[in-house]
């Protein structure tokens, strides 16, 4: 059987999925690594146990189907960094999105002349996410340890170094490093001299339809029929946007996973200075324009652990807890929930933010808070749709993926809160469905990107009475944040003396 093999590297887990030539994903395999936090503000992983998750989600596919792919083609997660020697050995753990050591460095560098310049140069918001920040804190903390890399590069180009023993990375990947002038596609020179590193320290940027098939005997893929050519790819947030089909004018792409995105193509860079929205690279032509939430369903997560006293929660706890919200009014009568539970990106851009409930009665319920919770994340992707709409672009569909479109009662709160149509395009992974269909033009199968098959998807329409309600709980909520914001800061630094 002919398809191509699409693989999202994520931050959680590796997952292959197989696209048939009708552009249907039809199978897949998915393998789970962890995250050590072995100090506050840390968030790493060891890269070794991502190549073989990779690895294994690519033989047991190739086993299922009984052939090898015609391409494969790579997603991964955005904004990690590792520091290599020579060989592309790591010397150090790799550090994840979500590392925050470097928040200091990145409010600093925010607040000096060169911030703005630097994030519309580089489409990168100033943040502790950043890998541009995460090397001026390398630098600043471990000075010995920094003159000892000889790369500093993301989870994609130590897993293609272990293929074709070649450090380089596409335009996509690069474009959200803070490192990358996204207009002229080249290293920053502005960039590269505040992290304190040249172009040699950095990969060869390649395009994100760059192929190779010459893989290292080495890289026991011994499953695949030799030749099999290996496509570049892009992120995984742009790749979530082609997947789902939103890469038309009017048309964004919302994801919640463990945290949460909203996304729009377009054919420049859009700015927005406040809240700092970002413009990354598809590929040449095509920017992918919006911002990241911190607090998806991991703060769903976290409730239900509370709410059932569990560690390990199970499928029926998610559905119990959902089904009862639903007895619950729109704007959990009178909750709401901040979900900063782990500081927050876009559009407020502050690490420093803690999560609130506002509200709270005698008479509120588990079932209350539930609700509370899922509007308060609802509400922060909210929030970034208002902040992209301000760039002058409308927004009238929102092609929606992740997990929590298993949700229909999530589906709809989501439709009433942002008052947009919701469009399922596919139950599989959007950004891996991305990647094959980013193969498909790069293998030269058609001349333009494929489009998901819409005949199967779930519309979502928005309820005008209950978007109404929402539009009143939602200014309240933004300004709790504005009311509260010198509080938070005076609670992160109580929490961290010493």
């Amino acid at each position: 059987m002919e398809y191509i093999l699409g693989i999202d590297i994520g931050t959680g887990s590796t997952k292959a999925v197989a696209v048939g030539m009708d552009h249907i994903a039809f199978d897949s395999s998915q393998y789970f690594y962890p995250t050590a936090t072995a100090k506050p503000q840390y968030s790493e992983q060891d890269p070794e146990l991502i190549w073989k998750a990779f690895q294994d989600s690519i033989k047991e596919v190739v086993g299922k189907v009984g052939s090898s792919p015609l391409a494969i083609s790579l997603s991964t997660a955005m904004h990690s960094l590792i520091a290599v020697d020579q060989h592309c050995n790591a010397l150090a753990p790799m550090m994840t999105w979500a590392d925050s050591r470097s928040t200091a460095i990145a409010e600093k560098l925010l607040a000096s002349p060169q911030g703005i310049e630097l994030y519309k140069e580089t489409g990168t918001p100033v943040h502790s996410m950043s890998p541009l920040c995460k090397i001026m804190w390398i630098r600043e903390n471990e000075p010995e340890f920094f003159s000892t890399v000889h790369k500093f590069i993301s989870i994609k180009e130590y897993i293609w170094y272990r293929l074709f023993k070649a450090f380089e990375v596409d335009h996509s990947i690069a474009s959200c490093s803070g490192l990358m002038d996204v207009e002229r596609l080249v290293w920053s020179s502005l960039a590269l001299t505040t992290a304190g590193i040249t172009n040699a320290e950095l990969s060869k940027l390649v395009s994100t339809t760059y192929t190779r098939a010459d893989f290292d005997p080495a890289a026991s893929l011994a499953f695949l029929k030799a030749g099999t050519p290996f496509v570049m790819g892009a992120s995984d947030g742009c790749l979530a946007n082609l997947g789902t089909g939103a890469i038309t004018p009017g048309i964004a792409a919302l994801t919640i996973g463990t945290s949460g995105a909203l996304r729009m193509a377009s054919h420049e860079a859009l700015y927005n200075e406040k809240a700092m929205t970002f413009f990354y690279r598809l590929d040449e032509e095509i920017f992918i324009n919006g911002g990241p939430v911190n607090n998806g369903g991991v703060a769903l997560k976290w409730h239900l652990r509370n709410l059932f006293q569990k560690e390990q929660l199970s499928p029926e706890d998610y559905t119990s807890a959902l089904a009862k919200m639903e007895t619950v009014s729109p704007g959990a009568e009178g909750l709401i929930f901040l979900p900063y539970l782990q500081g927050e990106r876009a559009p407020i851009w502050d690490s420093k933010s803690c999560g609130n409930f506002f509200g709270m009665r005698l008479t509120h319920q588990p079932e209350h808070f539930t609700r509370a919770v899922i509007e308060g994340i609802c509400f922060a992707l909210n929030d970034v749709l208002q902040s992209l709409e301000a760039s002058g672009r409308q927004i009238s569909q929102l092609n929606v993926s992740g997990g929590f479109v298993s949700s229909a009662a999530w589906l709809q709160i989501m439709a009433d809160i942002t008052g947009k149509r919701l469009v399922l395009a596919t139950t599989e992974d959007a950004s891996a469905v991305g990647a094959a269909y980013l193969a498909v033009k790069a293998t030269g199968r058609s001349e333009v990107y494929p489009s998901p098959v819409q005949n199967e998807s779930t519309v979502v329409e928005p309820n005008a009475v209950n978007h109404l309600v929402y539009r009143e709980y939602f200014m309240l909520y933004q300004r709790l944040y504005q009311n509260l914001k010198g509080l938070m800061q005076e609670m992160y630094v109580l929490q961290n003396k010493g």
